[in-house]
C-alpha cells in the first residue's frame, strides 16, 4: 500500500459528505504543492516539501487544518477559522475556503524553501 492509498483510506473512514470536503481539501493542497511527500503523520493527512506543508484531518463538525501561516496578509485572511490552539477549523456547514486553503500552503512551501537556502552551508575558499 502507498502512502496516498493510506490517506485516500483515511478519507474512506468518513460518511459521504464529509469524504466530498476532505477529498477537495486533498486536490487543494495537491494542486498547491504537487512536489509535496503525501502521507499520514499522526493517524491525519500530512504533506511535506523541505519541512511540513500541510496536515488536515476530520472531526466532528469541521475540518482541521495545521499549522496555520506565519504570513501576517494570510493570518488575518484565516484569523476567523482560527481554533483555540492556532489551528484552523473550517464547518461542514460552512463554505470551505478551498483558495485560501491553496494559499497557506503555498507560503509554506515558499517558507520551507527559504529555511533550506539559510540552511545551506556556505563554501569557503581556500586562501
Amino acid at each position: 500500500m502507498t502512502k496516498s492509498d493510506l490517506v485516500t483510506e483515511y478519507i474512506a473512514g468518513f460518511p459521504p459528505k464529509v469524504q466530498a470536503l476532505l477529498k477537495k481539501v486533498r486536490a487543494a493542497v495537491r494542486k498547491a504543492a504537487p512536489k509535496a511527500d503525501e502521507g499520514l503523520s499522526y493517524r491525519i493527512p500530512s504533506y511535506k516539501q523541505g519541512g511540513i506543508v500541510a496536515y488536515f484531518a476530520g472531526f466532528k463538525n469541521h475540518i482541521g487544518f495545521f499549522p496555520p501561516t506565519r504570513d501576517p496578509r494570510l493570518k488575518k485572511l484565516a484569523a476567523k477559522y482560527a481554533g483555540p490552539k492556532g489551528n484552523l477549523q473550517f464547518p461542514y456547514d460552512a463554505k470551505i475556503p478551498f483558495g485560501l486553503i491553496a494559499k497557506l500552503v503555498k507560503a509554506n512551501v515558499r517558507l520551507n524553501q527559504s529555511k533550506l537556502k539559510q540552511d545551506k552551508p556556505r563554501k569557503t575558499s581556500k586562501t
